[in-house]
């Protein structure tokens, strides 16, 4: 078959890290052998798919493409979790040789992925689950990448790939020092001329829906993210990995990450850890300390602010950027200035604690008062982040108190308008829980948790994460079924989501063409703005394209054409554009309801949007009509 040959060597090097993680990994890098070994093997469905696949086009996959840098980097990854399940905890301190590994990991991870972005992915019949299934994996590969340090130098990764482990470069010495800022590209699938459209959605047509979120909490339009995937979450370690930099003292170095930390915590055994990686190890399920492997009597996390405060002073001494806006009890202002918020700092830590408290209705005044904080300033949200409220606060989603609950998802959508936090989220895993809530909160906590899914779609890796977690179903149900606002922020994630291409299949099973289609003809709705840009999002999908002409869309499309308001009729000629195209039986069914007269009145006086596309419509039914 074609591709056979071609896909042998790295099919067998899959089933061999697959045979190698049957066994289980134990100690200090077991969560990142399981983490590299499951993302490997789920690289199995789509070599297999390829294997037995044909060729688009003349040639066969053999002679037409290698695989040899996936090759190579499977057979790193292969060579990393046997040698690091094999590493004992006992070399921790005697010969350094974690950093070593942590640096092989970054090599592998950062390989892999460059290897699934180079493979063409249109030159192979490769299902639809299977692609969205690559994408998730890259995003985790890009996030991995992220955590061990960022991108590569490339002939710094070649001689470390090719090297034994017991013969690695270290890329600690000062010549080494290649590491800097993370820089994520778009990930396959997303549709970059969409994502253009998400400023036009909620600065024009959406401008109801962006009040409502103001209304109810925040102005997305003063802290939002501009579309972009976050870049600046390793930014802090950029300065300290160039040649001229002061060596990090150890102690500052989470025994994890081995990166600086911004906010430490001490486990039960004394030992400190950045918050966000320990959280991660405990939520995983273990229960010893990572260091000591001792069984943790407690899994409480406390700040280690006398570390903070070394940190910061340490920063400060050596002009280096610190790893959070909060420094030294002050916080940086845009003009460059530095507020002190000593006193707000305490106030905050003693309110999060109250979040744990076991007391109902202590809880319930303190997450009430963290709603109001982070609804106020972005200092707020801040300092609430650095306290450690936001893996509590996802805690809280799931509670059986209405109150508590809605108040929870409510504070969580406040917290993640300021950039930084969006990733805390994340991490936390909050987005299962926000889902809940969508499916069987209040209507308010339904309609905030719907805000936080887009306010967090904004990142392109985030939008495979959520459209992977069934919330596309449970908007779809608020679409159809909320209440006016509820509605309108459903429509906004909505259509953020389905920016990516793997999340507008999911939309069209979720039944979204019908609710769109009542919204274009019920008048009482005020949203056929909001319909209409998220059908020509949809339009460019194959599924979508037979669901819209299915539910009779065209004749209401045409109807829009002669009465609607002017961006009512540019979009709708960009969804007929993308429904009739290139196909004779929608385009003389077009052409028989009269779709001519209004085509040329607005190919003549529309937006200039709306004349390219109405003029290449006509077009097209000409040419339908000589033939």
């Amino acid at each position: 078959m074609a591709g056979e040959e071609s896909t042998v060597a790295p099919l067998r090097l899959i089933h061999d890290v697959v045979r190698i993680s049957a066994g289980g990994f134990s100690g200090f890098f077991k969560k990142d052998c399981s983490d590299l070994s499951r993302r490997v093997s789920l690289l199995a469905h789509l070599l297999e798919e390829i294997r037995d696949s044909k060729i688009r086009g003349n040639g066969e996959v053999g002679s037409n493409f290698s695989f040899s840098d996936l090759t190579h980097a499977l057979q790193a990854s292969k060579r990393l979790v046997f040698a690091a399940n094999n590493f004992h905890n006992s070399k921790i301190s005697s010969d350094g040789l974690t950093k070593k590994y942590y640096f092989q990991f970054q090599c592998v991870t950062w390989k892999l992925e460059k290897a699934l972005s180079n493979l063409p992915y249109d030159n192979f019949d490769i299902s639809e689950e299977v692609q969205e299934q690559v994408d998730l994996v890259r995003a985790q590969l890009r996030r991995a990448t992220e955590r061990y340090g960022g991108p590569l130098n490339s002939s710094l990764l070649h001689r470390a790939l090719s090297q034994p482990l017991d013969k690695e470069i270290d890329p600690f010495l000062p010549r080494n020092r290649s590491i800097g800022t993370l820089h994520i590209e778009n990930i396959g699938n997303i549709d970059v001329e969409v994502t253009q459209k998400v400023e036009g959605f909620s600065e024009g047509n959406g401008s109801e829906n962006k009040e409502s979120l103001k209304n109810s909490e925040v102005g997305f339009s003063k802290d939002s993210d501009n579309g972009s995937i976050n870049n600046s979450s390793c930014k802090s370690m950029e300065e300290n990995k160039k040649p001229d930099s002061p060596v990090i003292p150890d102690d500052f170095l989470c025994p994890i990450s081995l990166e600086l930390m911004r906010d430490p915590v001490i486990v039960a055994t004394g030992q400190t850890y950045e918050r966000s990686y320990i959280q991660r190890w405990i939520d995983c399920g273990n229960t010893t300390c990572p260091k000591t492997q001792q069984k943790l009597k407690h899994l409480t996390l406390t700040p280690n602010y006398v570390l903070r405060s070394l940190v910061s002073q340490w920063c400060l001494k050596h002009n280096i950027e610190q790893p959070t806006a909060l420094m030294s009890g002050k916080i940086k202002k845009s003009d460059g200035s530095f507020r002190d918020v000593t006193d707000d700092i305490a106030a905050i830590e003693s309110l999060v604690r109250k979040l744990s408290s076991r007391s109902i209705e202590e809880i319930r005044a303190a997450v009430s008062e963290t709603r109001s904080l982070s609804k106020r300033s972005t200092d707020n949200r801040i300092l609430l982040a650095e306290a450690g409220a936001i893996p509590i606060l996802v805690n809280l989603l799931t509670s059986e108190d209405v109150q508590i609950q809605d108040n929870s998802v409510t504070s969580i959508l406040n917290l993640s308008i300021y950039d930084n936090n969006k990733g805390l989220i994340m991490l936390a895993n909050a987005v299962p829980s926000i889902v809940q809530v969508l499916r069987s909160g209040s209507s308010e906590a339904k309609e905030n948790a719907a805000a936080t899914l887009f306010s967090l779609s904004l990142a392109d890796e985030n939008k495979i994460i959520i459209g992977a977690s069934g919330a596309i179903p449970a908007l779809v149900n608020l679409l159809k079924n909320g209440s006016s606002r509820g509605k309108k922020d459903a429509a906004t994630a909505l259509f953020n989501l389905c920016i990516y291409q793997g999340n507008k299949g999911r939309a069209v099973r979720a039944g979204i063409i019908t609710a769109l289609l009542n919204m274009l003809t019920d008048s009482s709705t005020c949203m056929v703005d909001e319909a209409l840009t998220i059908l020509s999002v949809l339009a460019s999908h194959q599924e979508a394209k037979v669901a819209i002409v299915r539910a009779s869309t065209i004749p209401v499309l045409i109807d829009l054409l002669r009465t609607g308001l002017p961006r009512n009729k540019e979009n709708s000629a960009a969804i007929l554009l993308s429904l009739c195209k290139r196909d004779n039986e929608n385009l003389a069914f077009l052409s028989r309801l009269g779709a001519v007269i209004p085509l040329s009145e607005l190919a003549k006086n529309g937006t200039e949007r709306a004349k390219r596309k109405a003029a290449s419509l006509l077009e097209h039914l000409r040419k339908s009509q000589q033939h």
